[in-house]
């Protein structure tokens, strides 16, 4: 039996599948008729990534996980989980593993390595910012209230599509000439958050500006609205240059060219997702 018929035959289970990319893969794959799990707090088992007690019973009888770590890979313990959880998997009988990883994430990378000690067999598809952040996250409420204030200066971002993520996923998770591939995706041209502005502007027809602001400032933000501190640390340290040059995982892993962010907003804007 090869490696594709044993993921057909058994489930595949979906961590973090109400989410960005987890619910665009959900769907994908029931699309093409195979059995999914939805892992998640409201799942059927219940998956709670600090509850290793849900670990279990939502792998039974699950062939390959696409593992998403909520916040952030890169965030501390993210990796003892990785670990204890991606061996439990291949001990259940969950060999193809597809993580979600974050592009030129140091502590990312120590996750990733935990997984591929596993034994699994393992693909890692690294990315940044989405471009679903502006219309189905953090970024929301600011682009309606018409500033994006962030702690970002000039620095600049090959913003992703969600579905591009997820179409390279379900391949991974499909087709085993995935297996031990690293996939790092990028949106085709490189965009300061000005540029963002300016992008969300036209296809809005709204004026939505750029702020730049302290790191402490957008600290305090995070705090206010519930979000963890860490992630004023993260935007300092993946958008400090290491990642303002693209990439060619999307084209590497599916032949085609990834979505460019006009075109997400584009389409944002067209389903009304804007408007105020």
């Amino acid at each position: 039996m090869t490696n594709t018929q044993q993921t057909d035959s058994k489930t595949i289970l979906v961590i973090g599948g109400t989410g960005k990319t987890g619910r665009r893969v959900a769907e994908r794959l029931t699309a093409q008729g195979l059995p999914v799990r939805v892992g998640s707090r409201s799942g059927e088992p219940p998956f709670v990534w600090e509850d290793s007690a849900t670990w279990e019973p939502a792998l039974e009888g699950v062939g390959a996980v696409y593992v998403t770590y909520y916040p952030d890979l890169a965030f501390p313990g993210a990796d003892e989980h990785i670990a204890q959880f991606s061996k439990l998997a291949v001990s259940k009988g969950a060999r193809r593993l597809v993580l979600l990883s974050g592009r030129g994430e140091e502590g990312a990378v120590i996750g990733e390595n935990k997984l591929k000690d596993s034994g699994a067999d393992w693909t890692v598809v690294r990315s940044s910012f989405f471009n679903q952040n502006f219309d189905e996250s953090f970024f929301l409420e600011p682009v309606l209230a018409g500033e994006i204030a962030l702690p970002t200066g000039a620095a600049v971002e090959a913003f992703v599509d969600a579905d591009d993520i997820a179409d390279v996923v379900v391949a991974a998770l499909t087709d085993p000439k995935h297996i031990g591939k690293t996939y790092e995706l990028s949106g085709p041209r490189l965009l300061s958050f000005g540029d963002v502005a300016e992008e969300l502007s036209k296809a809005t027809g709204r004026d939505i500006r750029y702020i730049p602001i302290s790191k402490d400032e957008y600290r305090a933000a995070l705090v206010q609205h519930g979000l963890p501190e860490d992630f004023a640390e993260l935007f300092e340290n993946v958008l400090d240059g290491r990642n303002a040059h693209l990439v060619h995982g999307v084209e590497e892993a599916i032949g085609r060219k990834p979505k460019d962010f006009a075109e997400f907003a584009r389409e944002a804007a067209a389903r009304g997702v804007w408007n105020v």
